[in-house]
């Protein structure tokens, strides 16, 4: 396939203001600024683990909350990604991680069908690592699930450790999507698909 695979998105509500691009044929180069320490570093860790090359700058409402950025970003995310993959020609289309983080492990299954579905197996909401709800890390996928048009699947086998689990679910979802979104030669550029869509 000739040409980086790259999405770009400007998304501008009353509460958040996001400038995100990502290039799916990148070298895992990021630069992020969100406002959020906490989520900047699990973006960079995407970034890297995925080698998704990955330039983000948003702001939004955080005095109020920062449920609605990281949420947004998530929509972002998804978006870019769908955009970049085009008509979804040679992709491999489904993509799984397991993934050790001390004493975690995580499981990430995707399937970029176009139908959405998401399911989080993890039980760990109203943690905070320093002012950052985890329990947030749900809201960031299930948006990305909706707008990449994602069956998505997470689930933490085992785990204790808060910041171990989130960096787990990160590095191991950028595997996974690192894999789903990779091109198959053997597909000679045709869809991944029975029916001839992927939408």
């Amino acid at each position: 396939m000739a040409g980086e695979r790259i999405g770009k998105i400007n998304r501008e509500t009353k509460e958040t203001q996001i400038d995100l691009k990502i290039n799916l044929d990148g070298n895992g180069v990021s630069e992020i600024s969100t406002g959020i320490p906490f989520l900047d570093h699990m973006l960079e860790l995407f970034s890297r683990h995925g080698l998704f090359d990955l330039n983000i700058k948003a702001i939004g409402d955080l005095d109020v909350d920062y449920h609605h950025l990281v949420e947004d970003i998530g929509i972002a995310l998804g978006k870019t990604v769908k955009s970049a993959l085009g008509d979804k020609r040679g992709i491999k289309r489904y993509g799984f991680f397991i993934l050790p983080m001390d004493e975690c492990l995580v499981r990430v299954v995707l399937d970029l069908s176009g139908r959405t579905h998401f399911v989080y197996n993890v039980n760990l909401s109203n943690h905070y690592i320093r002012d950052f709800n985890v329990g947030l890390i749900k809201e960031f996928f299930q948006a990305f699930a909706n707008s990449a048009g994602a069956n998505l699947h997470i689930t933490l086998e085992y785990g204790e450790e808060p910041h171990h689990i989130s960096e787990g679910i990160f590095k191991s979802f950028s595997r996974a999507l690192d894999v789903a979104t990779a091109i198959d030669l053997r597909l000679n550029n045709q869809l991944p698909s029975t029916k001839g869509t992927l939408s």
